[in-house]
């Protein structure tokens, strides 16, 4: 399913907004419904990340892919052409009414009017638990899985609900589900991933990175509930678009050569371990950092500084963060992709010092604002608030 660019992602004041600006075309809501489309090759090479930690991750496992089209889903066609090196038990994916892709190149005959004229889609539920050599080539793989739809309706199930993640018939395939792995509908990003943690769910979904900062996500990442994927390359994702909607993004965005999209304000959220969460973040003590780090904000200061409102060093960048204090420290977001449980403790986010959630976390005779921390008068993007677990030297 498309993920959807809508306008509570613009601005939200109900959650933690992250304070760098996303770009437009996420800001602004898209004419043909902000449909963009993940790639085979991401969605692989983010569950190869999981298989180098734990290869039985999804052995014996049933996975639903709950908000996208049978077969044009490149997340249906990846587990399954991959469904037998998986190991997987069983394969369910959901599509929805209306759906804009679904049945273009697997022609069900649920969407054949007859006289070659394609109807438009209805919701369906396609299950597979099996994938056998139906070609004869010797292989599995997808054109196996496509004959065997072709030859085999009863794999697929209308659905009445629309295919509505949330319909009663959609909740049902959910509880027999091991995984879930999906590009849910951005808008509705904090009520899908409250459904996933209602019914204690093992998940790997794309969500907006802001997401991570929001009142409804950031206990579960500080209480290890949930986690940052192993990430797209170099924090860039593309994703491919409709032809029809290419002109709704801005130069810079949208790449006519390749006929994809750029987005560095997206992610994946999973609580699948996978061994980037335990690498271990290089650090520099206190009294390197201050003659040789590359940052001009430290090289050459006497000491670090200190947060006004905070009682809370203020680390203006994560590779800056000293190996031996003690106490706690203020750091960019941007942490959250580095963020090793075993080797830091998060705190709180600037929102959760603003409410209370922080003990001893405000300095003393401060009068000012708690939203955001400030440094030497001046008022900075929010911050988490960390400590070492194990501080080298322990130094205060």
């Amino acid at each position: 399913m498309p993920l959807e660019f809508g306008n509570n992602e613009k601005h939200d004041r109900s959650s933690h907004v992250h304070p760098s600006r996303e770009p437009g075309a996420l800001r602004r809501q898209d004419r043909k419904e902000g449909r963009v489309y993940t790639r085979y090759e991401d969605i692989q090479k983010e569950i190869e990340a999981y298989l180098e930690f734990d290869p039985d991750t999804f052995r014996g496992k049933v996975v639903y892919c709950n908000c996208d089209d049978p077969f044009e889903s490149n997340f249906f066609k990846y587990f399954a052409a991959n469904f037998n090196k998986l190991g997987l038990k069983k394969l369910v994916t959901t599509s929805y009414d209306g759906s804009p892709i679904a049945g273009q190149q697997v022609l069900f005959e649920e969407y054949d009017e007859g006289n070659g004229k394609r109807e438009k889609p209805k919701a369906l539920a396609v299950e597979i638990t099996e994938v056998r050599d139906v070609t004869g080539d010797g292989a599995t793989g997808i054109e196996d899985v496509k004959l065997f739809l072709e030859r085999n309706p009863h794999t697929r199930t209308p659905l009445a609900g629309g295919g509505d993640f949330r319909s009663p018939e959609c909740v049902a395939l959910l509880k027999q589900a091991d995984i879930v792995a999906t590009n849910p509908p951005f808008s509705k990003f904090r009520e899908y991933v409250a459904q996933l943690m209602e019914h204690g769910k093992k998940f790997l979904i794309i969500g907006p990175l802001s997401a991570s900062t929001q009142r409804e996500i950031f206990p579960l990442i500080k209480d290890t509930k949930l986690w940052l994927g192993a990430g797209f390359a170099k924090g860039n994702a593309y994703f491919s678009i409709p032809a029809d909607s290419r002109r709704d993004y801005a130069d810079g965005v949208f790449d006519a050569s390749t006929g994809l999209v750029k987005f560095r304000n997206v992610t994946w959220f999973t609580n699948l371990d996978h061994g980037r969460r335990h690498e271990e973040l290089p650090m520099m003590t206190m009294e390197e950092n201050l003659r040789f780090s590359k940052w001009k904000e430290i090289r050459g200061k006497a000491a670090y500084d200190t947060c006004d409102n905070y009682n809370a060093l203020a680390v203006p960048r994560v590779d800056a963060i000293p190996s031996d204090y003690v106490g706690a420290m203020g750091v960019p977001l941007t942490f959250l992709a580095r963020y090793n449980p075993e080797q830091f403790e998060i705190l709180g986010i600037s929102d959760d010092v603003k409410n209370g959630l922080v003990p001893n976390m405000v300095r003393k005779g401060w009068q000012g604002k708690l939203d955001r921390p400030y440094v030497n008068g001046s008022r900075k993007f929010a911050c988490l608030l960390i400590r070492h677990r194990r501080p080298k030297g322990e130094r205060k």
